[in-house]
């Protein structure tokens, strides 16, 4: 097969179809870990970062040149369209919320919003990505929060390790965690649609907390939600990504969930994954981010065994199993994207 351009392996991978090597990118591949970042972000608060799109659109291109990432996800947070809902938000340095979402009332009182309304410069930094990467044939992509993840840290007041409250309203007050969980459905949908209009090629949801529900809670709590942003998405232009972390004991349901790739976190096996997957869905990840600390051939060894693993999944994204952490060498990922473009096909 003739070498493909970095837009067409991505989206070939995401959709089953043929390609010359799996594409590679890493979440969290514009932040801390970078001094080029460290740099633009000096004297500007995260969220001043995320609504200023000179600096968004430099720290989204970032990761091309300085470690050889073959997409561009845009720079934001999915905490972004949440305050046009009538919520305070904080950043401390996760999600913090001066008032949490715990009652009835406060769920109801919670404002409809048009995204493209209330946080117009996501769209605008879109724009400006996608006209940049155009002609370097490299594609981007657009993301939002689930709306459990989401809920979690509105319930909570941020962030937590098992998220008690949270948990204490799914037994307590389903009735009001399934309202608040519609709303913010409809307000991921919309975000994700205004993306895929402004030049997003491919879409990201990311379900962080997800996986503290055990495997009857997920299905309950989870799928159908996912289920719903998959159908009312524009999936004939932009494929869905679903990153559910800490997932392995509901892989199934993960597959079941509509999307176009599942990404996975390192506690999955690559291998029973893509084989589960099969010719229903792309597979993408899944190295500890951790790994990244090793030395290039160490490196190098895990990409191919992650590659290799991956085979029986119709397409495969390399990527980590979470975010680039902000003590992530940054020659370790140079090395794990330079191991990406070495391999070849199966």
């Amino acid at each position: 097969m003739a070498e493909l351009t970095a837009t067409e392996r991505l989206l070939r991978s995401c959709r089953g179809e043929p390609v010359d090597r799996p594409p590679v990118w890493l979440m969290r591949q514009a932040g801390r870990y970078l001094p080029e970042y460290r740099r633009v972000r000096e004297g500007t608060s995260f969220l001043e970062m995320c609504s200023d799109v000179e600096r968004a659109v430099e720290v989204s291109l970032q990761p091309i040149d300085l470690v050889g990432s073959e997409a561009v996800i845009l720079f934001s947070d999915i905490f972004v369209p949440v305050p046009a809902m009538g919520v305070e938000v904080d950043f401390a340095p996760g999600p913090t919320l001066a008032t949490p979402i715990r009652t009835r009332a406060q769920v109801e009182a919670l404002q409809a919003t048009d995204p493209r309304q209330s946080v117009p410069y996501v769209f605008e930094i879109i724009r400006r990505l996608r006209a940049a990467l155009t002609e370097r044939e490299i594609p981007l992509l657009g993301f939002a929060g689930a709306p459990f993840t989401l809920a979690a840290y509105m319930v909570e007041g941020g962030g937590s390790r098992l998220f008690p409250i949270l948990k204490a309203m799914m037994y307590r007050e389903p009735d009001v965690l399934r309202e608040l969980l519609a709303r913010l459905a409809d307000l991921v949908v919309d975000y994700l649609n205004a993306q895929i209009e402004a030049g997003a090629q491919a879409v990201q949801l990311f379900d962080t907390w997800a996986g503290i529900l055990g495997p009857e809670e997920y299905r309950d709590w989870i799928v159908p939600s996912h289920r719903e942003i998959a159908e009312r998405i524009d999936r004939s232009a932009a494929p869905l990504i679903l990153y559910v972390n800490g997932g392995a004991h509901v892989l199934d349901d993960m597959l079941d969930a509509g999307s176009d790739v599942i990404s996975l976190d390192w506690r999955v096996d690559m291998g029973e994954a893509a084989r589960r997957a099969g010719s229903r869905l792309s597979v993408q990840g899944n190295l500890d981010p951790c790994a990244l600390a090793a030395g290039p051939e160490q490196i190098r060894r895990s990409v191919e065994e992650i590659a290799r693993a991956a085979r029986p999944a119709r397409g495969h994204i390399l990527n980590l199993g979470h975010g680039c952490l902000p003590e992530t060498p940054v020659e370790g990922v140079r090395a794990f994207t330079d191991a990406a473009r070495s391999l070849a096909v199966a």
